[in-house]
């Protein structure tokens, strides 16, 4: 399973017409080129992840699923576009109720192409229990978040706090990583990838080798991976 050219023709004519008119007269494209290109895919991942992740779920549903909204939440943006101009799909912890829970995701859009893993922008009491679980265990941290097989595919990344966060001592050896606002790794790939049949494989395999940071951020959720 993957995605063809199509799909990023798609969502670059959708990034220059971003309007409800020019979206409605090509809903037939989104379906064919986008949406069940990725219905699909998330299909075919379910076995692979129950392999190394079990309680992550691989959900095909139309709405409701592992497939992102495109639609976007303009109630708090100045910017009123009303689609996303990006493919999103995460497959999250089975008790995870939104993005923000521990999730594997992938992205595909015009201009970038990537797969995350973790926990993007937690709320603050996850947050808190994450950077408690490394400041109390940072050996372990470590281990996890510089396991070979996981750093060369993945790279920490995202914002952080320019001080230490209240409660942790600045002199802490983890404390670049206690100012982190959220705990996710991302690893670039093509459309060309995508576009391989060997896609759902190649997804799996960088997917399973990121276990090792996933498990640490699970465990300190009290979560089963």
């Amino acid at each position: 399973m993957s995605f063809s050219p199509e799909s990023r023709v798609f969502l670059q004519q959708l990034s220059e017409n971003n309007e409800r008119a020019w979206f409605e007269a090509h809903k037939a494209d989104y379906e064919r080129t986008l949406r069940q290109p990725a219905l699909d895919f998330i299909e075919a991942m379910a076995g692979p992840l129950a392999g190394f992740a079990p309680n992550f779920r691989a959900d095909a549903r139309r709405m409701g699923g592992s497939l992102m909204r495109l639609h976007r939440d303009t109630r708090f943006s100045n910017d009123k576009s009303p689609y996303k101009t990006n493919l999103g799909i995460q497959f999250r912890h089975a008790l995870g109720k939104d993005v923000h829970a521990p999730g594997f995701y992938v992205h595909l859009s015009p201009m970038e192409c990537f797969l995350g893993v973790g926990c993007w922008s937690p709320e603050p009491e996850v947050l808190k229990r994450i950077r408690d679980a490394v400041a109390d265990r940072p050996d372990r941290w470590f281990r996890a978040s510089q396991d070979e097989a996981f750093r060369r595919r993945f790279e920490l990344a995202g914002d952080s706090l320019s001080r230490p966060p209240r409660g942790y001592a600045a002199d802490h050896p983890a404390i670049d990583d206690l100012k982190r606002k959220g705990f996710i790794a991302v690893s670039e790939i093509t459309w060309e990838q995508a576009g391989a049949m060997e896609f759902v494989a190649r997804v799996a395999e960088a997917f399973a080798a990121s276990t090792p940071f996933m498990g640490f951020l699970c465990g300190s959720l009290g979560l089963s991976l």
